[in-house]
């Protein structure tokens, strides 16, 4: 359950910028890995944040709104396709969420991270393993990381709508599957992915 616990802790401790931090799009098939990094002042709270996969997309939106308003500082980081071929997902992920904190200002005394792994900069951090779902913080940056990425996905639909991006975000569906073996990749898609070293146009295209 989603509680003030971690972010307590640290405000006792005289920690008074506390930043939650989260990804979107470490699983999809194409477009970036999107990380989001929050600050509260101390003491807020927000009914309904969670899990950003545990709310719909309208719900998302309402408390991205509420999130922005009430936030001290947010922070986007974004790792395109590219790179994530170059270094692999892992590392353009933490990369992503590096470049996250690095956005944010005040600078954050202390990080509280979303899984066991984090890199880069030299601010204190504690890794919380599920975290999206036990802390408030990084359930407000899951929100935010999975916002920003499907705003995304929705525009690169409209340059490339054989696809379907609006609609599953890049991720694996049978849909996206279908469309690239029927299309090939395009510019967007992960061509370091399983699924995507294999492909080829069917003859029908």
């Amino acid at each position: 359950m989603v509680g003030l616990e971690f972010e307590q802790e640290l405000w006792k401790k005289g920690f008074e910028f506390v930043a939650g931090i989260d990804e979107a799009g470490r699983g999809p098939l194409a477009g970036p890995v999107v990380a989001a990094a929050v600050v509260f002042p101390q003491g807020v709270w927000i009914d309904g944040v969670d899990d950003s996969k545990k709310l719909s997309a309208s719900q998302r939106e309402r408390l991205l709104e509420v999130i922005v308003q009430k936030a001290v500082a947010i922070g986007i980081g974004t790792v395109s396709n590219l790179v994530i071929d170059e270094v692999n997902i892992f590392q353009a992920t933490m990369r992503a969420m590096a470049e996250a904190v690095s956005r944010l200002c005040p600078v954050p005394q202390h990080l509280l991270i979303d899984g066991p792994h984090f890199r880069g900069g030299a601010v204190p951090y504690t890794a919380i393993k599920g975290g999206d779902a036990k802390c408030f913080s990084i359930a407000a940056a899951s929100i935010v990381a999975k916002v920003t990425r499907d705003r995304l996905m929705v525009e690169f639909d409209k340059a490339f709508p054989q696809y379907g991006f609006a609609k599953h975000k890049g991720y694996g569906t049978r849909e996206h599957r279908e469309a690239i073996r029927r299309h090939g990749p395009c510019t967007l898609h992960r061509r370091s992915f399983r699924l995507l070293k294999t492909v080829t146009p069917t003859s029908d295209e």
